[in-house]
């Protein structure tokens, strides 16, 4: 039988688990988490945004001006360009980067708050036998 080296083993050990290992690593990493919890509630949050454009606001536009969201304009070929699709997603990506705003904004608020907080120490007030001692020690160095 051939006798195994220990160092060449934990050189081997030491390297990782190969690509599933480091895909592994990566994918349980906590920003990358994060992100992936991001998307699938920005997800259902974009489902919402256009529930609220298409059976909210674009019934409002029709009834006050008249004016019809869900338009087409027929062009050659029995082809349709639906500029009211799209005047649709404009207004939903109007909202989406509204409510975003507001509720970054509002992270960094709560987020500046706690930091002013944080960096807030109260002053100490020197007394006065403190300060004339500070003012003897400068002299002692100054006449050496």
């Amino acid at each position: 039988m051939k006798k195994i080296d220990k160092e060449k083993i934990k050189g081997v050990a030491g390297k990782g688990k190969g690509f599933f290992g480091e895909f592994k690593t990566f994918v349980l990493r906590g920003n990358v988490m994060d992100m992936a919890i991001g998307v699938i509630i920005g997800t259902a949050f974009a489902s919402i945004v256009t529930a609220l454009t298409d059976d909210f606001i674009n019934p409002i536009i029709n009834s006050i001006g008249g004016a019809e969201v869900k338009g087409q304009l027929k062009i050659w070929g029995g082809q349709y360009l639906n500029w009211g699709h799209f005047v649709t997603a404009i207004i939903n990506f109007l909202i989406m980067a509204l409510v975003l705003f507001l509720m970054l904004k509002a992270v960094n608020k709560l987020v500046g708050a706690r930091k002013k907080k944080t960096e807030e120490t109260p002053k100490v007030v020197k007394s006065d036998e403190t300060i004339l001692l500070e003012e003897i020690r400068d002299l002692l160095k100054k006449n050496k």
